[in-house]
C-alpha cells in the first residue's frame, strides 16, 4: 500500500493542493538562495502548497519565501497559507492586531490578497474571547468578506478547542498538529467534524516534532516535550517492526497522514533541498499491505483501507 501523490482538492475551497505542503517554520537561518532552492525542487516534484505565518522566525519566513516566489519560474502554481499573529511583544490579540499582522504578512510575501489565512493558535485566549464582538474571529471574516483573504481557517493545538471553532460553521479549512500521527490520534473526532462540513485540512507534525522520522536526537521527546512511558513503548514497537520489515520509520509515519481521506495535504517542516527529496521518497516508498498491518498494529490501531487504489507515481504531478 502506497500513498498516492496525485493534487487533491482543499475541502470546499475548490483550490487545487498537493497532498504535501512545505512548512516554513524553520526557515530563521536559511538564505535567500537556499529557500528558493527548497521552492524550485518543490515544483519539480509537483509540490505547490506551502504554509508559514506571521510569527513565523520573527517575519523572516514570509520574507524568505516571498522573495523566492518572486524567483521561482513556477511560483503561480503555488498555494500560499498564512496565519493571524498576536502581537509577539503585548499578546494583543485584538481586532486591530489582526489587521496589522495581514498587512505586515502580505508585505513581506510581496502580495495583495491570500488565498487562504488562518487564526492562529488562539489558545493563547481561548474561544469564548476569540469569537467575541470585534475579536481577532471578526477581523479573520471581515478579511475574507473584503477580499484580503480568498479562504478562512483555523490553526492550533488543542483539539476540543478546535472543534468548537469548526462547529460555528464560519471557517473553511483547518490545521491541526501533533494530533494525528502514529503516536496519538486524539485528533480523531475533530477530523471527522471538519470532514462533515467540508473543510480544507491540514495536518502538521506527521512525525511528532521529529522522533519519527528516526533521528535519534529526537528520540526521548514528543511534540516538544518529554515523552511519556505510553508513546516510548508504541514508539520502540514501531521501531522494531520498522527495521524488521525494511520500512523507514519516516516512511511509515508521512504516509499515514497521507493514507487518511480526511486530510487533504500534510505540512512537513522544510528548509534545505535534501530534506526535501527525503520526503519525497518517504511519501512513495511501497509499503506492503502485511508490514502496514504489522506497523498500525504495532501503534494499537485497527487496519485501514485507503479511499481509493493507490497508484505509485513518479513524482507528486498528475500525469
Amino acid at each position: 500500500m502506497t500513498s498516492t501523490l496525485l493534487p487533491t482538492l482543499y475541502g470546499r475551497t475548490g483550490l487545487s493542493v498537493s497532498p504535501l505542503c512545505i512548512g516554513t517554520s524553520g526557515w530563521n537561518a536559511i538564505t535567500a538562495a537556499e529557500a528558493e532552492a527548497v521552492l524550485t525542487a518543490a515544483a519539480g516534484h509537483g509540490i505547490t502548497f506551502v504554509d508559514t505565518s506571521n510569527e513565523y522566525a520573527g517575519g523572516r519566513s514570509e520574507q524568505l519565501l516571498g522573495a523566492a516566489l518572486r524567483a521561482c519560474a513556477a511560483a503561480g502554481t503555488f498555494v500560499v497559507q498564512t496565519k493571524l499573529d498576536r502581537d509577539p511583544t503585548t499578546g494583543d490579540f485584538g481586532y486591530e492586531r489582526m489587521v496589522t499582522s495581514v498587512r505586515e504578512s502580505l508585505g513581506r510575501l510581496g502580495i495583495d490578497r491570500v488565498p487562504v489565512l488562518m487564526l492562529h493558535d488562539p489558545e493563547h485566549i481561548g474561544f469564548a474571547r476569540a469569537m467575541e464582538h470585534k475579536g481577532p474571529v471578526d477581523a479573520l471574516v471581515d478579511l475574507r468578506d473584503r477580499g484580503i483573504a480568498e479562504w478562512i481557517g483555523i490553526s492550533g493545538g488543542p483539539v476540543d478547542m478546535l472543534t468548537q471553532f469548526v462547529e460555528t460553521d464560519l471557517f473553511d479549512a483547518l490545521i491541526t498538529h501533533n494530533r494525528m500521527t502514529l503516536l496519538d490520534q486524539t485528533a480523531d473526532a475533530l477530523l471527522a467534524a471538519a470532514d462533515t462540513r467540508g473543510l480544507g485540512v491540514t495536518n502538521a507534525a506527521p512525525f511528532g516534532a521529529g522522533i519519527l522520522t528516526g533521528d535519534p536526537r529526537f528520540a526521548g521527546t514528543y511534540a516538544y516535550a518529554p515523552i511519556d512511558a505510553e508513546r516510548a513503548a508504541t514508539f520502540a514497537r514501531l521501531s522494531d517492526v520498522c527495521a524488521e520489515t525494511g520500512i523507514p520509520i519516516g516512511a511509515a509515519a508521512l504516509q499515514f497522514s497521507l493514507l487518511d481521506p480526511r486530510i487533504d495535504s500534510t505540512v512537513i517542516g522544510i528548509s534545505r533541498r535534501h530534506r526535501l527529496d527525503e520526503a519525497v521518497t518517504w511519501a512513495t516508498t511501497p509499503i506492503p499491505d502485511e508490514a502496514w498491518s504489522r506497523i498500525l498494529a504495532a501503534a494499537g490501531l485497527p487496519a485501514r483501507v485507503p479511499a481509493t487504489d493507490p497508484l505509485p507515481p513518479t513524482d507528486l504531478r498528475a500525469p
